[in-house]
């Protein structure tokens, strides 16, 4: 399956002019010297995300900055469908185009398809598409609330069944305690609501109501208040009909006309037949004006009485539906609660029966829950540790801290997630005790694990683009090394683009676009272009040397690509 950011436009975004960008599946790093646009340009992708904007990105001396992505999805899998459906977008031949203007005066106008949205919406679409992680950006991975849905997709088959019916279980559950605690909590409060549904059945019942009645009446009073019309178009089409030289007399000679001479031809015998047929028809039809006009009669005082009992109907639609179906089945829903809260004691004594035996069979689903995510846990922490070696962390412990009351006899409250609430933790050296992702100090440290992590979970969270902005600053050597072919492995599940300095991660990229500042009219622009291959090793050498680009620097650009060949080729 193929998800990814086909095509990127920014125009009048801080300093960049106007630029198109075409993105590939795999790895794309974009490189290029300190305040060339980089980080810009994703500003400008978490601005379509969903991200809050601010009136400095517009580009000085412009109304608006405006930035469209084109995402293509090749599997009508992805989670963006079900988002898509529940606000009414259609998405047509897998493409989702986010688009989002800026305007100077700090407005923001957000589309998705096309169809304005708001940018709560846009940044539900956005969270389905990109994850973006910067060195100094609280990820979704470092949010301990988001651990236990992490988990849960970690082992998504198994887990998700067992979600599904606990759900399910608890929804249910929670309905009969919300009912159990209006009827059993505060008696002045149930006294007053017992009052006003009286009032109500009272007022409602007085109406005489009946079914279909609003629909009736007003039928009758347009017939009524537009009885001369009426009469008169029935008047019109009778007479133009009926009589000497009208249409029937008209027809009637037609149909002896053919009738004649029916013998001689079949097909003015077929016709004739048809046209007697017609005749004989528009007679009835005639007939039927004729009749229905008789019965027509012109009563003002009926008017009066409809246009007060339609008063009378629409005083109580106000309080009680929008029609007098609706107001009848509210009367029936008042009914109900009256009737409950007269005998309130034997139907709490009935939900509280109804609550325990919904909570034993929310409880076991729950402990099910729990068992499979404690399985997950463990899964998941071994696959992690691996990840970690590969980063040369090997002597750090990961684990996922279960914060759970299992213990069955006891009426422990559940909640959404069951019986869990979950963290992940981890030392980074032996002796040291486990700590919570988000309180790991070491910033080298906490790039290696997010990469760890971000290569567990690209493929669970369906994420259509991963961006790494500069997550491999303050490291080099082996762990540099490590951390470009961690971030490629990714890369084979979601697409990646990556802002680096690290000539080890741009040479294992698939594509690679160089970032550059241009001048032009006294004003600063960005600019990108796709390397060639002997560009490519030109940019490394650059990225090595820091300086001036000397045959020695392309010596071992050259072999940095040619090791980064190989490397690609192990991880795949």
């Amino acid at each position: 399956m193929t998800y990814v950011l086909t095509e990127l436009s920014i125009q009048d975004f801080a300093i960049i002019d106007k630029i198109s960008i075409t993105f590939n599946e795999g790895l794309t790093v974009m490189t290029g010297e300190t305040g060339a646009g980089k980080s810009i340009i994703i500003d400008a992708v978490q601005l379509l995300a969903g991200g809050r904007g601010s009136v400095e990105y517009v580009r000085h001396g412009t109304k608006k900055a405006e930035i469209e992505g084109l995402f293509i999805l090749d599997s009508d899998t992805h989670h963006i469908y079900e988002t898509a459906k529940h606000y009414g977008i259609d998405i047509q031949d897998g493409m989702v185009v986010l688009h989002r203007t800026m305007t100077s005066g700090g407005k923001s106008i957000c589309r998705v398809n096309g169809k304005l949205v708001t940018l709560a919406i846009l940044k539900e679409f956005g969270k389905h598409l990109i994850d973006i992680h910067s060195q100094h950006e609280t990820q979704s991975l470092l949010d301990a609330d988001n651990h236990i849905q992490l988990l849960d997709l970690y082992d998504e088959k198994q887990i998700t069944k067992a979600k599904n019916e606990y759900m399910r279980l608890f929804e249910k559950l929670s309905r009969l305690q919300k009912r159990h605690k209006e009827l059993s909590e505060n008696e002045q409060e149930i006294s007053q609501r017992f009052d006003l549904l009286k009032f109500q059945k009272n007022e409602i019942e007085q109406a005489n109501l009946v079914p279909d009645e609003d629909e009736h009446l007003e039928e009758e009073r347009s017939q009524l208040a537009n009885f001369e019309r009426i009469y008169s178009g029935l008047q019109d089409a009778y007479n133009a009909l009926y009589g000497e030289q009208k249409g029937l007399d008209w027809l009637n000679m037609a149909n002896h006309a053919l009738q004649n001479n029916s013998d001689y031809d079949t097909f003015i015998a077929e016709k004739a037949e048809e046209m007697s047929n017609h005749y004989f028809l528009i007679e009835e039809l005639m007939y039927a004006l004729r009749n229905y006009t008789e019965t027509l009669q012109y009563d003002p005082q009926r008017l009066n009485e409809i246009e007060s009992r339609l008063n009378e109907i629409s005083r109580l639609k106000k309080k009680y539906g929008a029609t007098v179906n609706d107001i009848l089945e509210y009367l029936g829903k008042i009914e109900e609660e009256l009737e409950e809260i007269t005998n309130k004691d034997s139907h709490l004594s009935k939900l509280e029966q109804q609550i325990d035996e919904m909570y034993h069979d929310a409880f076991l689903e729950a402990k099910q829950l729990h068992d499979l995510r404690k399985k997950a846990a463990q899964s998941l922490s071994e696959d992690i540790h691996k990840e970690l070696k590969d980063l040369y962390l090997e002597k750090a412990s990961f684990s996922v801290s279960f914060d759970s009351k299992e213990k069955a006899g006891e009426h422990i409250k559940l909640h959404r997630n069951g019986l869990d609430s979950i963290h992940f933790q981890i030392s980074t050296n032996p002796g040291e005790p486990l700590k919570q992702l988000h309180k790991i100090a070491s910033g080298g440290e906490l790039s290696r694990i997010m990469l760890a992590l971000k290569r567990i979970f690209a493929k669970h969270q369906g994420i259509t683009s991963v961006i790494f902005d500069e997550v491999d600053t303050g490291v080099s050597g082996r762990i540099a090394q490590a951390i470009a072919e961690k971030i490629q492995q990714i890369s084979s599940q979601s697409q990646v683009l990556c802002i680096t300095h690290l000539p080890q991660v741009a040479a294992m990229s698939d594509t690679h676009k160089r970032i550059q500042k241009h001048e032009k009219n006294n004003r600063t622009s960005t600019i990108v272009e796709e390397l060639s291959k002997d560009e490519k090793i030109n940019e490394l050498g650059r990225m090595i040397t820091g300086s001036t680009l000397t045959d020695t620097a392309k010596n071992h650009a050259t072999e940095l690509l040619e090791s980064a060949s190989k490397s690609k080729k192990h991880i795949g």
